[in-house]
């Protein structure tokens, strides 16, 4: 029998490897950016965001817990092909084409460019050195878990903590009170989509069910006891973070507009807190962050990647791979990959939130025609959506949440429902 004391243990360290899995570059920048934006009101687009990216991861997590803890029994009930390509889209979207570049060039950005300026041969030598470091840390994903959960994540989270702390206690400026925005909180929401953690928590489970295996937990119900508790951790600690980032954003309401890049933003607000000195403090918690959770990806990447192969494809093989092509990449720049980011998150995260959403309900659901429906049309939808958007077209103007970029729910709704009573029709007439 496990020892109690030890599934107490594992659990703390497990949160805060999740903690620093979905901890990165979006998850820093993004929130002082919504204060700014909110100014009084940022509580609301707090709340949105929150809710859009860790609050919904978490009950990915729980989703995928439902289902055993193997993220292909979920995407496969859209068909196995299907669920293949729609993993590996998630996967390529949390690695090497979204959010693995975004934790370099964060870093580069963040924490290089204070100190020694900004050129192409700073950012690609950067690049080199943090994914080469990435590299190597991931060989072993086992032990890197316990190095984030035991050392890396506590340093990030107390010194983010007392960041916030001083930006409470001294104030950079007054939270503006006249900003005129009836779209807070869905734009909360949409942000939230940028963080990809909604994808990533998916993707981490393939983590984090080979290291609970790897602890010699083989019950399923102390399974889902620890990573639950575990994900219920991680969403309290990067909450109480949100909070206080989205607070000192709010503070530079009065200070500047809307137009300054999310990474200078936070850069002028440490410097206004600290001086100098505080944007090199606030540099090395950046990479740390970045780092964290560059790490996770990269593991995740190659373990699925490796696995899909049959292992004909080794992992540290895929980790070298994924490395170079992410260096590539990152050398585009932070908001050049934000912006290219937005339409490829368009199209996957439907397809991810429906089927997070419906398999809490797989019980009345007798046909996997609901999730494929579901998942295909509101796809379908937001592909035709951005084409019509690059021609400048309002055609689908007219639909509900058309505006707030959720529209694709409703096509969702009708043609699941139309899946189930199609599959009902073919019983009949067998």
């Amino acid at each position: 029998m496990t020892n109690q004391k030890n599934i107490y243990k594992d659990t703390i360290i497990l949160g805060f490897a999740i903690f620093s899995m979905y901890f990165g570059a979006g998850n820093i920048i993004f929130p002082p950016y919504l204060g700014l934006t909110s100014g009084s009101d940022w509580q609301i687009s707090f709340f949105a965001y929150f809710f859009a990216d860790i609050g919904f991861a978490t009950i990915a997590m729980f989703a995928l817990l439902k289902v055993g803890g193997n993220v292909d029994d979920l995407t496969n009930k859209l068909g196995k092909l299907a669920g293949i390509l729609l993993m590996s889209s998630i996967i390529l979207c949390i690695g090497p084409l979204i959010a693995l570049p975004r934790t370099g060039a964060t870093t580069y950005e963040m924490l290089v460019v204070p100190m020694f300026g900004a050129s192409l041969a700073n950012s690609i030598i950067t690049s080199i050195i943090y994914y080469g470091l990435i590299m190597f840390f991931v060989f072993k994903p086992t032990r890197m878990i316990e190095i984030l959960g035991k050392f890396l994540t506590p340093l990030l989270f107390f010194g983010l903590l007392f960041l916030i702390i001083t930006g409470v206690l001294y104030p950079i400026g007054e939270i503006q009170t006249n900003i005129s925005n009836d779209n807070l909180f869905f734009d909360g929401l949409i942000m939230g989509y940028q963080t990809l953690d909604v994808l990533a928590a998916l993707a981490f489970g393939i983590i984090i069910l080979k290291i609970i295996e790897a602890k010699g937990y083989e019950d399923k119900k102390t399974r889902f006891k620890i990573v639950g508790m575990a994900s219920i951790i991680a969403a309290f600690g990067i909450m109480i973070i949100y909070y206080g980032l989205s607070f000192l954003g709010a503070t530079s309401s009065s200070l500047y507009s809307s137009s300054i890049e999310k990474a200078e933003l936070l850069n002028n607000i440490i410097y206004m807190l600290f001086g100098s000195n505080g944007n090199i403090v606030l540099g090395i918690i950046v990479f740390l962050a970045c780092f964290t959770t560059g790490s996770a990806l990269v593991s995740v990447t190659a373990e699925y990647f490796s696995k899909l192969t049959n292992r004909k494809i080794s992992y540290k093989t895929l980790v070298v791979i994924v490395t170079i092509f992410s260096i590539i990449i990152t050398n585009i720049g932070l908001e050049k990959i934000i912006s290219f980011a937005a339409p490829i998150l368009g199209i996957v995260y439907p397809a991810a939130i429906i089927l997070v959403v419906l398999v809490f309900f797989d019980r009345y659901i007798k046909n996997d025609n609901v999730y494929k429906y579901a998942a295909f049309s509101a796809m379908i939808y937001t592909v035709i959506e951005q084409i019509l958007a690059l021609e400048n077209s309002d055609f689908l103007a007219f639909m509900p949440f058309s505006k707030e970029g959720l529209a694709w729910i409703i096509p969702a709704i009708i043609f699941g429902s139309l899946g189930y009573f199609i599959k009902e029709k073919e019983k009949l007439k067998v």
